[in-house]
Protein backbone atom coordinates (compact mmCIF):
# COMPACT_ATOMS: atom_id res chain seq x y z
CA UNK A 1 0.00 0.00 0.00
CA UNK A 2 2.59 2.59 0.91
CA UNK A 3 4.76 1.53 -1.88
CA UNK A 4 1.51 2.52 -4.36
CA UNK A 5 1.42 5.52 -2.59
CA UNK A 6 4.69 6.83 -3.52
CA UNK A 7 4.19 5.95 -6.55
CA UNK A 8 1.65 7.62 -6.93
CA UNK A 9 3.40 10.94 -5.79
CA UNK A 10 6.21 10.50 -7.51
CA UNK A 11 3.93 10.75 -11.07
CA UNK A 12 2.11 13.51 -9.78
CA UNK A 13 5.45 15.48 -9.03
CA UNK A 14 6.64 14.44 -12.56
CA UNK A 15 3.59 16.45 -13.95
CA UNK A 16 3.57 19.09 -12.10
CA UNK A 17 7.34 19.58 -12.59
CA UNK A 18 6.54 19.25 -16.25
CA UNK A 19 7.21 22.57 -18.60
CA UNK A 20 4.59 24.73 -19.67
CA UNK A 21 3.01 24.21 -22.89
CA UNK A 22 4.91 26.00 -25.72
CA UNK A 23 3.27 28.80 -26.93
CA UNK A 24 4.01 29.94 -30.80
CA UNK A 25 3.61 33.47 -30.84
CA UNK A 26 2.62 35.22 -34.55
CA UNK A 27 3.29 38.94 -33.78
CA UNK A 28 6.46 40.64 -32.03
CA UNK A 29 5.38 41.41 -28.56
CA UNK A 30 5.18 45.46 -28.25
CA UNK A 31 3.93 47.52 -24.70
CA UNK A 32 2.74 49.92 -27.16
CA UNK A 33 -0.41 50.77 -28.49
CA UNK A 34 -1.57 49.19 -31.81
CA UNK A 35 -1.16 51.35 -34.73
CA UNK A 36 -4.30 51.82 -37.02
CA UNK A 37 -2.83 49.65 -39.78
CA UNK A 38 -2.23 46.36 -37.53
CA UNK A 39 -5.45 46.43 -35.34
CA UNK A 40 -6.97 44.02 -37.03
CA UNK A 41 -4.23 41.41 -37.19
CA UNK A 42 -5.15 38.19 -36.41
CA UNK A 43 -3.10 37.44 -32.90
CA UNK A 44 -3.26 33.84 -32.77
CA UNK A 45 -1.44 31.86 -30.22
CA UNK A 46 -0.71 27.70 -30.69
CA UNK A 47 -0.95 26.06 -27.60
CA UNK A 48 0.91 22.40 -27.98
CA UNK A 49 -0.91 19.42 -29.50
CA UNK A 50 -2.00 17.86 -26.50
CA UNK A 51 -3.16 20.85 -24.75
CA UNK A 52 -6.82 20.37 -24.87
CA UNK A 53 -7.74 24.25 -24.91
CA UNK A 54 -6.45 24.69 -28.53
CA UNK A 55 -5.99 27.14 -30.14
CA UNK A 56 -6.82 31.12 -29.27
CA UNK A 57 -6.61 34.82 -30.21
CA UNK A 58 -3.59 36.08 -28.14
CA UNK A 59 -4.33 39.90 -27.36
CA UNK A 60 -0.73 41.82 -26.75
CA UNK A 61 0.56 41.89 -22.76
CA UNK A 62 -0.96 44.81 -20.77
CA UNK A 63 0.69 47.92 -20.12
CA UNK A 64 0.27 51.16 -19.36
CA UNK A 65 -0.61 53.39 -21.85
CA UNK A 66 -0.19 57.69 -22.13
CA UNK A 67 -3.52 59.32 -21.52
CA UNK A 68 -3.35 61.14 -24.11
CA UNK A 69 -6.47 63.59 -23.50
CA UNK A 70 -5.23 64.18 -19.85
CA UNK A 71 -2.39 64.99 -21.05
CA UNK A 72 -3.67 67.89 -23.25
CA UNK A 73 -6.12 68.67 -20.73
CA UNK A 74 -3.39 69.31 -17.83
CA UNK A 75 -1.05 71.19 -20.62
CA UNK A 76 -3.59 73.66 -21.35
CA UNK A 77 -4.57 75.73 -18.13
CA UNK A 78 -1.69 76.90 -15.60
CA UNK A 79 -2.78 75.53 -12.04
CA UNK A 80 0.86 76.44 -10.99
CA UNK A 81 2.12 72.19 -11.53
CA UNK A 82 4.44 72.21 -14.15
CA UNK A 83 4.38 68.46 -14.30
CA UNK A 84 2.31 66.80 -16.08
CA UNK A 85 0.84 63.04 -15.12
CA UNK A 86 1.17 61.10 -18.59
CA UNK A 87 -0.30 57.72 -17.91
CA UNK A 88 -2.95 56.10 -16.54
CA UNK A 89 -3.66 54.27 -13.01
CA UNK A 90 -1.68 51.46 -14.26
CA UNK A 91 -4.61 49.11 -14.87
CA UNK A 92 -7.49 48.67 -17.20
CA UNK A 93 -10.38 46.19 -17.11
CA UNK A 94 -10.46 43.35 -19.28
CA UNK A 95 -13.61 44.71 -22.00
CA UNK A 96 -11.40 47.80 -21.87
CA UNK A 97 -8.03 46.08 -22.89
CA UNK A 98 -9.86 44.01 -25.62
CA UNK A 99 -11.85 47.32 -27.48
CA UNK A 100 -8.70 49.10 -27.29
CA UNK A 101 -6.92 46.45 -28.95
CA UNK A 102 -9.41 45.18 -31.29
CA UNK A 103 -11.70 48.11 -32.05
CA UNK A 104 -13.02 45.95 -35.38
CA UNK A 105 -14.81 43.88 -32.58
CA UNK A 106 -18.25 45.25 -31.51
CA UNK A 107 -18.38 45.85 -28.30
CA UNK A 108 -21.66 43.61 -27.91
CA UNK A 109 -19.92 40.79 -29.29
CA UNK A 110 -17.19 41.40 -26.94
CA UNK A 111 -19.81 41.06 -23.82
CA UNK A 112 -21.37 38.04 -24.90
CA UNK A 113 -17.88 36.45 -24.92
CA UNK A 114 -17.91 37.08 -21.05
CA UNK A 115 -21.23 36.70 -20.37
CA UNK A 116 -20.43 33.16 -22.47
CA UNK A 117 -17.56 33.12 -19.65
CA UNK A 118 -15.34 31.84 -22.97
CA UNK A 119 -12.74 34.58 -21.96
CA UNK A 120 -9.25 33.99 -20.69
CA UNK A 121 -6.68 35.28 -18.56
CA UNK A 122 -2.99 34.02 -18.27
CA UNK A 123 -1.94 33.70 -14.99
CA UNK A 124 0.92 32.30 -13.52
CA UNK A 125 0.53 29.78 -10.45
CA UNK A 126 3.53 28.49 -7.90
CA UNK A 127 3.99 24.94 -7.86
CA UNK A 128 3.21 23.53 -4.76
CA UNK A 129 5.98 22.50 -2.61
CA UNK A 130 8.79 24.33 -4.99
CA UNK A 131 8.52 28.28 -4.27
CA UNK A 132 10.37 28.88 -7.20
CA UNK A 133 8.46 26.56 -9.89
CA UNK A 134 5.84 28.80 -11.93
CA UNK A 135 3.22 26.94 -14.59
CA UNK A 136 1.14 29.49 -16.85
CA UNK A 137 -2.21 28.87 -16.44
CA UNK A 138 -5.41 30.14 -18.22
CA UNK A 139 -8.53 31.22 -16.27
CA UNK A 140 -11.70 32.54 -17.00
CA UNK A 141 -12.24 36.88 -16.54
CA UNK A 142 -14.54 38.68 -16.14
CA UNK A 143 -15.33 42.02 -17.72
CA UNK A 144 -14.63 44.41 -14.90
CA UNK A 145 -11.58 42.59 -13.81
CA UNK A 146 -8.46 44.62 -13.53
CA UNK A 147 -5.51 43.48 -15.17
CA UNK A 148 -1.88 44.07 -14.05
CA UNK A 149 1.14 44.56 -16.29
CA UNK A 150 2.16 42.02 -18.39
CA UNK A 151 -1.09 39.90 -18.58
CA UNK A 152 -2.25 38.50 -21.56
CA UNK A 153 -5.93 37.94 -22.94
CA UNK A 154 -7.11 35.00 -24.46
CA UNK A 155 -9.95 34.96 -26.87
CA UNK A 156 -11.89 32.01 -28.91
CA UNK A 157 -10.32 31.68 -32.26
CA UNK A 158 -13.75 31.51 -34.07
CA UNK A 159 -14.32 35.60 -32.65
CA UNK A 160 -12.00 36.20 -36.14
CA UNK A 161 -14.90 34.88 -38.08
CA UNK A 162 -17.15 36.72 -36.19
CA UNK A 163 -16.21 39.81 -36.48
CA UNK A 164 -18.02 42.11 -39.15
CA UNK A 165 -15.45 42.85 -42.12
CA UNK A 166 -14.89 46.82 -42.74
CA UNK A 167 -15.93 47.90 -45.80
CA UNK A 168 -12.69 48.18 -48.09
CA UNK A 169 -11.99 51.98 -48.94
CA UNK A 170 -11.08 52.82 -52.08
CA UNK A 171 -7.48 54.37 -51.64
CA UNK A 172 -6.86 57.35 -53.71
CA UNK A 173 -4.39 57.89 -56.60
CA UNK A 174 -2.26 60.24 -57.37
CA UNK A 175 -0.10 61.39 -60.06
CA UNK A 176 3.67 62.00 -59.76
CA UNK A 177 2.41 65.90 -60.52
CA UNK A 178 0.09 65.41 -57.90
CA UNK A 179 1.81 63.66 -55.22
CA UNK A 180 4.89 66.48 -55.44
CA UNK A 181 2.37 69.06 -55.16
CA UNK A 182 1.00 67.82 -52.27
CA UNK A 183 4.27 67.70 -50.63
CA UNK A 184 4.73 70.92 -51.17
CA UNK A 185 2.36 71.99 -49.20
CA UNK A 186 4.13 71.15 -46.22
CA UNK A 187 5.79 73.53 -43.81
CA UNK A 188 7.08 71.31 -40.87
CA UNK A 189 7.27 67.39 -40.37
CA UNK A 190 8.42 65.68 -37.19
CA UNK A 191 7.82 62.02 -35.54
CA UNK A 192 4.66 63.60 -34.23
CA UNK A 193 2.74 66.37 -36.39
CA UNK A 194 2.95 67.64 -40.01
CA UNK A 195 2.15 71.09 -40.75
CA UNK A 196 0.48 71.85 -43.97
CA UNK A 197 -0.01 75.50 -45.77
CA UNK A 198 -3.94 74.16 -47.50
CA UNK A 199 -4.41 76.36 -50.45
CA UNK A 200 -7.81 77.87 -51.12
CA UNK A 201 -10.48 76.00 -52.49
CA UNK A 202 -9.13 72.25 -51.16
CA UNK A 203 -11.91 70.74 -48.43
CA UNK A 204 -10.22 69.20 -45.51
CA UNK A 205 -12.40 66.81 -44.98
CA UNK A 206 -14.51 64.79 -47.60
CA UNK A 207 -17.95 64.99 -48.07
CA UNK A 208 -20.67 65.38 -50.62
CA UNK A 209 -19.86 66.83 -53.32
CA UNK A 210 -16.05 66.83 -52.81
CA UNK A 211 -14.08 64.97 -54.78
CA UNK A 212 -10.23 65.71 -53.17
CA UNK A 213 -10.09 66.11 -49.57
CA UNK A 214 -6.42 66.78 -47.51
CA UNK A 215 -8.08 63.70 -45.83
CA UNK A 216 -7.62 61.50 -48.21
CA UNK A 217 -4.63 63.31 -50.21
CA UNK A 218 -2.80 62.83 -46.25
CA UNK A 219 -3.44 59.03 -46.37
CA UNK A 220 -1.85 58.86 -49.65
CA UNK A 221 1.20 61.12 -49.87
CA UNK A 222 2.04 61.71 -46.47
CA UNK A 223 2.32 58.97 -44.45
CA UNK A 224 6.09 58.77 -45.44
CA UNK A 225 7.92 56.61 -42.57
CA UNK A 226 4.90 55.94 -40.84
CA UNK A 227 2.85 53.03 -41.01
CA UNK A 228 -0.29 55.16 -39.66
CA UNK A 229 -1.86 58.00 -42.20
CA UNK A 230 -2.05 61.35 -40.65
CA UNK A 231 -4.99 62.72 -38.87
CA UNK A 232 -7.06 65.47 -38.74
CA UNK A 233 -6.96 67.58 -35.26
CA UNK A 234 -8.71 70.62 -36.25
CA UNK A 235 -10.35 72.30 -39.45
CA UNK A 236 -10.45 74.90 -41.77
CA UNK A 237 -13.16 76.28 -44.00
CA UNK A 238 -12.96 74.62 -47.62
CA UNK A 239 -12.27 78.65 -48.76
CA UNK A 240 -9.79 79.66 -46.18
CA UNK A 241 -6.23 78.99 -46.12
CA UNK A 242 -3.28 78.67 -44.09
CA UNK A 243 -2.06 76.55 -40.90
CA UNK A 244 -3.36 73.11 -40.75
CA UNK A 245 -1.90 70.49 -38.75
CA UNK A 246 -1.65 66.67 -38.82
CA UNK A 247 -1.01 64.13 -36.20
CA UNK A 248 1.18 61.44 -37.53
CA UNK A 249 0.26 58.77 -34.85
CA UNK A 250 -2.96 58.13 -32.55
CA UNK A 251 -1.41 59.36 -29.22
CA UNK A 252 -0.35 62.42 -31.12
CA UNK A 253 -3.86 63.64 -32.91
CA UNK A 254 -5.61 63.08 -29.25
CA UNK A 255 -3.21 64.86 -27.82
CA UNK A 256 -3.76 67.90 -30.08
CA UNK A 257 -7.17 67.37 -30.42
CA UNK A 258 -7.32 67.95 -26.33
CA UNK A 259 -5.52 71.02 -26.88
CA UNK A 260 -7.83 72.52 -29.52
CA UNK A 261 -10.47 71.13 -27.36
CA UNK A 262 -9.63 72.33 -24.22
CA UNK A 263 -8.74 75.93 -25.77
CA UNK A 264 -12.46 76.39 -26.70
CA UNK A 265 -13.82 75.21 -23.40
CA UNK A 266 -11.09 77.25 -21.25
CA UNK A 267 -12.56 80.01 -22.96
CA UNK A 268 -16.60 81.66 -21.33
CA UNK A 269 -18.41 84.52 -20.91
CA UNK A 270 -16.43 85.46 -18.55
CA UNK A 271 -13.62 85.35 -19.00
CA UNK A 272 -10.27 83.68 -20.62
CA UNK A 273 -8.24 81.26 -18.55
CA UNK A 274 -4.70 82.05 -18.71
CA UNK A 275 -2.55 79.31 -19.99
CA UNK A 276 1.06 77.75 -19.26
CA UNK A 277 1.79 76.12 -22.62
CA UNK A 278 -1.44 77.54 -25.25
CA UNK A 279 -2.24 77.45 -28.15
CA UNK A 280 -1.81 81.01 -30.20
CA UNK A 281 -3.83 81.02 -33.64
CA UNK A 282 -3.77 84.23 -35.23
CA UNK A 283 -5.28 84.88 -38.87
CA UNK A 284 -4.97 87.82 -41.40
CA UNK A 285 -7.90 89.15 -43.33
CA UNK A 286 -9.27 91.77 -45.64
CA UNK A 287 -12.57 93.29 -44.92
CA UNK A 288 -14.64 95.64 -46.66
CA UNK A 289 -14.98 98.76 -44.65
CA UNK A 290 -13.32 99.35 -41.30
CA UNK A 291 -14.46 98.67 -37.65
CA UNK A 292 -14.80 101.68 -35.46
CA UNK A 293 -12.65 100.68 -33.03
CA UNK A 294 -8.90 99.92 -33.56
CA UNK A 295 -8.61 97.30 -31.35
CA UNK A 296 -11.32 94.57 -29.07
CA UNK A 297 -12.24 91.77 -28.28
CA UNK A 298 -16.32 90.11 -29.65
CA UNK A 299 -17.80 88.24 -27.51
CA UNK A 300 -21.10 87.19 -29.14
CA UNK A 301 -22.90 83.70 -28.81
CA UNK A 302 -23.30 82.00 -31.95
CA UNK A 303 -26.50 79.95 -33.29
CA UNK A 304 -27.15 77.47 -36.17
CA UNK A 305 -30.10 78.57 -38.77
CA UNK A 306 -31.82 75.82 -41.08
CA UNK A 307 -32.59 77.44 -44.41
CA UNK A 308 -33.66 76.47 -47.77
CA UNK A 309 -36.22 73.41 -46.55
CA UNK A 310 -33.51 71.73 -44.56
CA UNK A 311 -31.13 71.89 -47.15
CA UNK A 312 -28.02 73.83 -46.30
CA UNK A 313 -27.47 76.23 -42.85
CA UNK A 314 -25.92 79.23 -41.54
CA UNK A 315 -24.76 80.60 -38.38
CA UNK A 316 -25.78 83.64 -36.73
CA UNK A 317 -25.21 85.68 -33.58
CA UNK A 318 -27.81 85.36 -30.93
CA UNK A 319 -28.36 88.39 -29.58
CA UNK A 320 -32.04 88.38 -29.03
CA UNK A 321 -32.05 86.24 -25.83
CA UNK A 322 -34.28 83.64 -27.28
CA UNK A 323 -34.08 80.56 -25.32
CA UNK A 324 -32.13 78.18 -28.14
CA UNK A 325 -28.86 75.88 -28.54
CA UNK A 326 -25.74 78.55 -28.51
CA UNK A 327 -22.38 78.54 -28.67
CA UNK A 328 -20.26 81.19 -26.58
CA UNK A 329 -17.42 82.23 -28.95
CA UNK A 330 -14.80 85.37 -28.41
CA UNK A 331 -12.42 86.66 -31.03
CA UNK A 332 -9.87 89.05 -30.34
CA UNK A 333 -9.12 91.84 -33.30
CA UNK A 334 -7.02 94.32 -34.38
CA UNK A 335 -6.89 96.59 -37.42
CA UNK A 336 -3.41 96.31 -38.66
CA UNK A 337 -3.96 98.88 -41.88
CA UNK A 338 -6.69 100.51 -43.46
CA UNK A 339 -7.05 101.50 -47.38
CA UNK A 340 -8.46 104.30 -48.59
CA UNK A 341 -9.99 102.52 -51.16
CA UNK A 342 -12.52 101.18 -48.23
CA UNK A 343 -10.78 97.86 -47.02
CA UNK A 344 -8.99 97.02 -43.86
CA UNK A 345 -6.34 94.34 -43.41
CA UNK A 346 -7.52 92.12 -39.83
CA UNK A 347 -5.39 90.69 -37.15
CA UNK A 348 -7.60 87.91 -35.96
CA UNK A 349 -7.45 86.37 -32.71
CA UNK A 350 -10.00 82.92 -32.06
CA UNK A 351 -9.93 82.25 -28.82
CA UNK A 352 -12.79 79.28 -29.12
CA UNK A 353 -13.09 77.61 -32.41
CA UNK A 354 -16.62 77.25 -33.67
CA UNK A 355 -17.65 77.07 -36.88
CA UNK A 356 -17.64 80.28 -39.45
CA UNK A 357 -16.98 81.91 -35.99
CA UNK A 358 -15.01 84.39 -37.69
CA UNK A 359 -16.62 85.09 -40.81
CA UNK A 360 -19.90 85.91 -38.64
CA UNK A 361 -18.30 88.08 -36.03
CA UNK A 362 -16.49 90.19 -39.19
CA UNK A 363 -19.79 90.35 -40.62
CA UNK A 364 -22.61 90.88 -37.85
CA UNK A 365 -20.54 91.95 -35.16
CA UNK A 366 -17.91 94.26 -36.74
CA UNK A 367 -20.43 95.21 -39.77
CA UNK A 368 -17.08 94.45 -42.24
CA UNK A 369 -17.83 90.94 -44.10
CA UNK A 370 -14.41 89.61 -44.92
CA UNK A 371 -14.05 89.72 -48.89
CA UNK A 372 -14.64 87.05 -50.80
CA UNK A 373 -17.29 85.66 -48.07
CA UNK A 374 -20.67 85.88 -50.19
CA UNK A 375 -22.60 83.41 -47.46
CA UNK A 376 -22.37 86.52 -44.41
CA UNK A 377 -21.67 89.40 -46.76
CA UNK A 378 -23.41 88.80 -49.75
CA UNK A 379 -25.10 92.32 -49.59
CA UNK A 380 -21.58 94.50 -49.34
CA UNK A 381 -20.54 92.40 -52.07
CA UNK A 382 -23.40 93.37 -54.58
CA UNK A 383 -22.53 97.14 -53.83
CA UNK A 384 -18.97 96.51 -54.11
CA UNK A 385 -17.31 97.83 -57.38
CA UNK A 386 -13.85 95.86 -58.23
CA UNK A 387 -10.38 97.60 -57.42
CA UNK A 388 -9.14 98.91 -60.34
CA UNK A 389 -5.19 99.60 -60.57
CA UNK A 390 -2.89 100.09 -63.65
CA UNK A 391 -0.01 97.79 -61.52
CA UNK A 392 -2.34 94.62 -61.92
CA UNK A 393 0.32 92.04 -62.57
CA UNK A 394 -1.17 88.40 -62.48
CA UNK A 395 1.14 85.18 -62.64
CA UNK A 396 -0.30 82.25 -64.03
CA UNK A 397 -0.55 79.26 -62.16
CA UNK A 398 -2.66 76.01 -62.19
CA UNK A 399 -2.94 73.27 -59.61
CA UNK A 400 -2.97 69.32 -60.39
CA UNK A 401 -6.74 69.36 -58.77
CA UNK A 402 -8.69 72.18 -60.94
CA UNK A 403 -7.48 74.68 -58.00
CA UNK A 404 -8.33 78.63 -59.28
CA UNK A 405 -4.97 79.27 -58.44
CA UNK A 406 -5.26 82.74 -60.34
CA UNK A 407 -7.05 85.76 -59.79
CA UNK A 408 -9.90 86.02 -56.90
CA UNK A 409 -7.83 89.39 -55.77
CA UNK A 410 -9.47 92.65 -54.99
CA UNK A 411 -9.62 93.74 -58.65
CA UNK A 412 -11.57 90.59 -59.46
CA UNK A 413 -15.36 90.33 -60.18
CA UNK A 414 -15.94 87.64 -57.72
CA UNK A 415 -12.81 87.17 -55.36
CA UNK A 416 -11.75 84.66 -53.66
CA UNK A 417 -12.25 84.39 -49.34
CA UNK A 418 -9.56 86.80 -48.30
CA UNK A 419 -8.97 84.57 -44.87
CA UNK A 420 -5.80 83.16 -43.93
CA UNK A 421 -4.21 81.23 -41.21
CA UNK A 422 -1.06 82.93 -40.83
CA UNK A 423 0.41 81.54 -37.37
CA UNK A 424 -0.22 79.01 -34.76
CA UNK A 425 1.92 78.66 -31.68
CA UNK A 426 1.88 75.06 -30.30
CA UNK A 427 3.68 72.71 -27.28
CA UNK A 428 6.15 70.63 -29.04
CA UNK A 429 4.34 67.32 -28.97
CA UNK A 430 7.00 65.15 -29.94
CA UNK A 431 9.34 66.17 -27.31
CA UNK A 432 6.25 66.13 -24.97
CA UNK A 433 5.72 62.56 -25.87
CA UNK A 434 9.36 61.45 -25.69
CA UNK A 435 9.43 62.94 -21.62
CA UNK A 436 6.75 60.61 -21.01
CA UNK A 437 7.98 57.74 -22.61
CA UNK A 438 10.70 58.10 -20.34
CA UNK A 439 8.26 58.92 -16.99
CA UNK A 440 5.02 59.20 -16.66
CA UNK A 441 5.04 62.32 -14.53
CA UNK A 442 7.43 64.84 -16.67
CA UNK A 443 8.21 68.48 -15.99
CA UNK A 444 7.48 70.51 -18.74
CA UNK A 445 8.82 73.88 -17.37
CA UNK A 446 11.71 73.65 -20.23
CA UNK A 447 8.93 72.35 -22.93
CA UNK A 448 9.71 74.30 -26.35
CA UNK A 449 6.97 76.08 -28.03
CA UNK A 450 7.05 75.81 -31.78
CA UNK A 451 5.76 78.80 -33.99
CA UNK A 452 4.84 78.47 -37.31
CA UNK A 453 3.58 80.66 -40.08
CA UNK A 454 1.93 80.43 -43.60
CA UNK A 455 3.20 82.62 -46.57
CA UNK A 456 -0.33 84.56 -47.92
CA UNK A 457 -1.50 82.97 -50.90
CA UNK A 458 -1.60 84.03 -54.61
CA UNK A 459 -5.12 86.36 -54.49
CA UNK A 460 -4.32 87.62 -50.67
CA UNK A 461 -0.68 88.82 -51.95
CA UNK A 462 -2.03 90.37 -55.39
CA UNK A 463 -4.47 91.96 -53.27
CA UNK A 464 -1.95 93.12 -50.72
CA UNK A 465 0.43 94.55 -53.44
CA UNK A 466 -2.81 96.66 -55.65
CA UNK A 467 -3.71 98.48 -52.15
CA UNK A 468 -0.04 99.45 -51.64
CA UNK A 469 -0.51 97.82 -47.91
CA UNK A 470 1.83 98.30 -45.51
CA UNK A 471 1.67 94.93 -43.86
CA UNK A 472 4.88 93.85 -44.56
CA UNK A 473 6.37 96.55 -41.37
CA UNK A 474 3.74 93.97 -39.39
CA UNK A 475 5.20 90.90 -39.78
CA UNK A 476 2.73 89.48 -42.34
CA UNK A 477 4.84 89.47 -45.75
Amino acid sequence: MAANWRVATAALRRHLLSPPPIIFAAFRESTGALSAANQRRSYTTALADDDPRGKWLTLPPFSPTIDAAAVGKELSFDDGDSVVKGSNDGSTTALRWILRCRPDLPRNLVQKLFRLRQVRRQVVVVVPMSCELQRSQLKRVAAKESLNVGDRIYLPLSVGNDAPQPAKKERFLCSEEERKFVCSLVLYKDPAIIVLNKPHGMAVQGGTGVKTSIDELAATCLTFDKSESPRLVHRLDRDCSGLLVLGRTQTAATLLHSIFREKTSGASAYGVKKNIKSLKRKYLALVIGCPRRQRGQISAPLRKLVVDDGKSDRITVNDNGELVSTQHAITEYRVVESSPHGYTWLELRPLTGRKHQLRVHCAEVLGTPILGDYKYGWQAHKTREPFVSPENTRTKTSSPFGLDMEGGDVSSKQPHLHLHSKQIDLPNICQLLEKLEVSSDSDISDLDSLKFDAPLPTHMQLSFNLLKSRVETCDYC
